[in-house]
């Protein structure tokens, strides 16, 4: 049981439930539909949801947005205490992001079989070669989170 009395497994469905409203909103913005939370202390502390095709920027992706909310809001861009939902597996860029944040736990729910840093094509998270590491769980809400993900792609290729 957590300091709430939920089990780390609810604080983690609760956490991953927002990252998915956010990817939703996303979609709705015709955006790829991912969204992420930073968590600390069982508070959502920073959130965000792709917007690089509206806002014209490459790295406008849920979990940089996520973590720049964070850092902004405990005034420190260092997360160590931190973990990180997000609804897909994060690509480089964005492990990169998580690995100098030093994000402690990454929650994601579904693989990037394409672009995929923590697991699927390679897994930066856990190098040997760098001074952190980031410890993983997948498969939290995977079904909804893919479901969305493979619905909008059907979509896009029947435009």
């Amino acid at each position: 049981m957590t300091s709430s009395g939920l089990t780390r497994c609810q604080l983690h469905h609760q956490f991953m439930a927002r990252a998915l409203e956010l990817a939703i909103m996303a979609q709705d913005s015709d955006e790829i539909p991912v969204g992420a939370v930073v968590a600390q202390n069982e508070k959502i502390i920073g959130e965000g949801f792709n917007c690089s095709i509206g806002n014209h920027d490459a790295s406008g992706h849920a979990e940089i947005l996520a973590l720049r909310a964070a850092g902004k809001n405990i005034e420190n861009y260092r997360l160590d205490k931190c973990s990180l939902y997000v609804t897909m597996e994060p690509c480089i860029m964005c492990a990169g992001a998580i690995l100098h944040a030093r994000i402690k736990h990454l929650i994601f729910a579904t693989h990037d079989l394409k672009f995929g840093a923590a697991g699927s094509q390679l897994n930066l998270l856990q190098s040997r070669f760098l001074n952190h590491r980031c410890s993983i769980t997948a498969g939290i809400m995977q079904r909804e989170c893919q479901e969305l993900i493979q619905q909008f792609f059907k979509q896009k290729r029947h435009q």
